[in-house]
């Protein structure tokens, strides 16, 4: 289809019409004001400069349907029955691995959300089953009716971004910026609208999706999130996703049963922070703003988009949960939204002056729901303290409070039995349906780029002998990305995507069909005869934060990429199918192939992939084309269409058919980055990861076994993830017996002995949970046959995070031979019991020329 930029103008003059309408403020009866201590104090605000205060004037109108006077009455007679404590709580969404069904009755908090990692049960995902107990145990307390005049049914959330991936066996969708490059919003609707059906066979009422990010930096570690660089495929696919997942409005299908509440995000301008910094800032005007990363939302809210979260991310230095001009006078008056406006993980602490259990300014300034994972209980309690004080007036909670209930009568949610007797409930004939997976197929074949297409080798016979070498052919999880299972996705093994298909095994099917011989060697050590070579190769998974890097080079890992070469040398044709969850620098890996795919993260249809390879059906062709220009150079930083010094690659709408015939002319290969951009960053654990070649492991003495990636508790210890700066950022330890402890240590002993004699120290930062300082100690070892460690005492003080440091020669002076670092860290303590939180340990410089060697006790 034909590609245009809608105008700001162009765009303000779409006919738009809205499913939800605008609301008045409903004010506090009389007996509640009495019975709250309303000091009358004045509202918190957050004072906004002028760069960051957005002028209503300039963004487009949209004109809101008419409210439907029978919901609204009926919101006006349950907020006359709600105490205060009932209209907190309902603005109060907590994470399902912090709060207890029983919890949710007696604060009658409004929500739960399942984030990456919190399904329940041992492990970051389930079964039907089990999310269908959980989501009935929550369900049924919320409707308990003791102590209360009427109860409110909770609503239940998770992050559905590509699938319902956090479900096993559920269909896993390829990334959005593969469907970007699909270009199809046909197909996008019928992808959300599978989504929703498969979230029913779990008990979930509402998914946080559709992500409508303009991603402008794709060092960025959420750009596969974005559909695209240019807001016109953003544009097009939102309103085709809210009608997927929750039916269109004013008709039958409606918030009809396998449908969901969906919720736009993230509100605003995530994907342009500036260098791509998960949670950073974007310094960009307003026309920038509105023109380019507003685009999704002036077809989602006409759509009937029920929720939009905000982002973590801020504006000319204001961060956008305590943003009012934008949450409020833009996006609720201007943009005529009536849903209600739901706050990213604990992403209320970062306006200036919250933390994240305390932030009057965050409602104030138009956050209607807080997401407040591990900190609801406290978060409640301030919050119910700001109302009765007057520093939250009672119109703005009662507003909030009318927000979050229009959503749920207009969904159906007080007519609803528990998640477990619904229809489509535990329902296998809807679980990977055929019908699904073929979609999901269709949609890895549309999302294929093809880059290089040399002497025309694509489609290869599917009746010759094929050498498939790399990583990512057998391994689902790489193929499918972050979010996949767990919030980072991960190493896990096929077994857990029962309705699946490695990309290996649909090259098999199809070779093997027609005759030919399959060869796989993932690594590619072995010397083969084949006609044709299919290499498999990418980034492992990675989501938010975790996900942002420096520059674009493509680091080999799992398969080394220099074996291309070879291949070719040996009289065998390449073909590159390249993973990746945004463009990177491959010159080399491009040069070096006789054929290259941009493959993205294809998710559970590897099929798909084998379908173009061999052109299994004579009207299959390459359609796909970059919604995401590729990059010239290694170094990073934007390259968007419309770009006055524009120089990709490949530019924004590239991509063969099998009809091209134009030849690639060899890639320069020197990266543009410099020996210091490639040094490692002393970093060791980083961002709730270990960097390689440490991993982190819990254990005592000799005896050391690596963490799982979820929560570990056993009888001595409890291993699981907290918060810092970011979401689950920082490790949670736990201890219940002296000697046990956590490390970062690695099978291949490591040589720090410069470091060591350049007086670095090891840094680190950690927190206390009890009321008192805790005893630890901080310590080193090598690979020997003897004793090899040293400790130092170290005292960690209760409440805040601080940072600790000890020199690298209190080691090396005690005997550590740092050639053969073993553990670089390691952390234990003589005390029977204890709590802390322990993250950001690296490398860091001496600045004060003294050697720190622990705490005197």
């Amino acid at each position: 289809m034909p590609l245009h930029r809608p105008s700001s103008t162009a765009v303000s003059m779409i006919a738009l019409s809205a499913a939800l309408g605008l609301a008045g403020c409903q004010l506090a009866s009389d007996a509640e004001l009495e019975s709250a201590d309303t000091a009358m104090a004045e509202p918190v605000f957050v004072d906004l400069p002028e760069a960051a205060t957005a002028d209503a004037a300039n963004w487009p109108a949209i004109t809101p349907l008419p409210l439907d006077p029978q919901v609204e009455a009926r919101i006006d007679e349950i907020l006359a029955m709600m105490t205060v404590e009932q209209k907190v709580g309902q603005t109060i969404q907590a994470d399902s691995g912090s709060v207890t069904a029983e919890e949710v009755r007696e604060y009658r908090l409004g929500s739960v959300l399942s984030g990456g990692n919190s399904a329940p049960g041992p492990r970051p995902y389930a079964d039907a089953d089990t999310w269908l107990e959980a989501a009935d145990e929550y369900f049924n307390a919320s409707l308990d009716p003791t102590g209360v005049e009427i109860a409110i049914p909770i609503i239940w959330g998770i992050d559905a971004v590509h699938g319902h991936a956090n479900l096993r066996g559920a269909v896993v969708f390829p990334h959005n910026i593969g469907l970007g490059a699909a270009n199809n919003p046909d197909l996008i609707e019928e992808i959300y609208r599978i989504t929703a059906r498969e979230l029913s066979v779990s008990g979930h009422d509402w998914t946080f999706a559709p992500t409508l990010a303009v991603p402008r930096d794709d060092r960025w570690g959420r750009t596969y999130e974005g559909f695209s660089e240019d807001p016109e495929i953003v544009h097009a696919y939102g309103e085709r996703i809210v009608w997927g997942l929750q039916g269109r409005p004013g008709t039958d299908e409606f918030m009809a049963p396998g449908r969901v509440i969906s919720s736009a995000k993230h509100f605003l301008a995530d994907g342009g922070t500036a260098d791509g910094r998960d949670q950073g800032d974007a310094q960009i005007s307003e026309a920038e703003l509105r023109d380019i990363h507003a685009q999704g939302y002036y077809t989602a809210i006409p759509a009937g988009v029920q929720t939009v979260m905000a982002s973590f991310s801020g504006w000319n230095g204001v961060r956008m949960h305590g943003n009012q001009s934008l949450l409020n006078d833009i996006l609720k008056d201007r943009m005529g939204f009536n849903g209600f406006v739901v706050g990213d993980w604990n992403g209320h602490g970062l306006v200036a002056g919250c933390s994240a259990t305390d932030c009057p300014e965050s409602f104030n300034a138009g956050v209607d729901m807080y997401m407040a994972p591990d900190s609801w209980r406290e978060l409640y309690h301030s919050t119910l303290e700001h109302v009765r004080a007057g520093r939250i007036s009672m119109e703005r909670l009662d507003d909030a409070v009318r927000r979050i209930l229009r959503v749920k009568i207009q969904s159906g949610l007080f007519e609803q039995v528990a998640p477990s007797q619904r229809p489509l409930a535990n329902d296998d004939s809807v679980l990977a349906a055929d019908e699904h997976r073929a979609i999901a197929r269709q949609a890895v074949r549309e999302s294929l780029v093809l880059l290089k297409n040399k002497d025309s080798l694509l489609p290869l016979d599917p009746g010759m002998t094929v050498l498939v070498v790399g990583d990512g052919a057998d391994h689902i999880g790489k193929a499918s990305g972050g979010w996949t299972l767990s919030w980072q996705g991960g190493d896990y093994p096929n077994e857990e995507f029962p309705a699946g298909q490695t990309i290996l095994d649909g090259i098999r099917e199809v070779v093997e069909a027609a005759g030919g011989r399959v060869i796989f060697d993932p690594e590619g050590d072995d010397d083969h005869d084949a006609d044709a070579v299919i290499a498999v190769y990418g980034e492992n998974p990675y989501a938010e934060f975790q996900g942002d890097r420096e520059h674009l080079d493509f680091v080999p890992n799992g398969f080394d990429t220099e074996q291309l070469e070879a291949y070719s040398a040996a009289g065998m044709p390449v073909v590159s199918v390249f993973l990746s969850g945004r463009p990177l620098w491959t010159n080399p890996e491009i040069n070096n192939s006789d054929a290259f795919v941009a493959a993205w993260l294809p998710g559970t249809e590897g099929g798909g992939i084998a379908d173009m390879l061999f052109r299994t059906q004579p009207d299959f062709d390459f359609t796909g084309r970059l919604s995401f220009s590729w990059p010239a150079s290694a170094v990073g930083g934007p390259v968007n269409r419309g770009d006055a010094d524009y120089a990709p690659l490949f530019a924004y709408g590239y991509g063969l058919s099998f009809g091209d015939t134009q030849e690639l002319a060899d890639l320069p290969e020197a990266s543009g980055l410099s020996a210091e951009d490639l040094a490692p960053s002393g970093a060791f654990y980083r961002l709730g990861q270990a960097v390689a070649p440490w991993s982190v492991q819990v254990g005592s003495g000799n005896s050391w076994s690596d963490a799982p990636e979820e929560r570990l508790e056993t009888e001595a210890l409890t291993l699981g993830r907290t918060d810092r700066t970011a979401q689950e950022d920082s490790l949670h330890f736990i201890w219940h017996q002296a000697g046990v402890g956590v490390r970062l240590g690695t099978a291949e002993p490591q040589d720090l002995s410069r470091e060591a004699n350049g007086a670095m120290e090891i840094s680190f930062r950690a927190r206390g949970y009890n009321s008192r300082d805790t005893w630890v100690e901080i310590g080193a070892s090598c690979s020997s046959t003897e004793t090899c460690e040293h400790f130092v005492p170290v005292r960690i003080t209760q409440g805040p995070w601080q940072e600790y440091r000890v020199s690298l020669s209190c080691f090396t002076e005690a005997g550590v031979d740092l050639t053969n670092t073993q553990a670089v860290f390691i952390l234990r303590s003589e005390e029977e019991s204890g709590e802390i939180g322990l993250g950001d340990i690296g490398l860091a410089s001496d600045t004060d020329a003294t050697q720190t060697c622990g705490d005197a006790r």
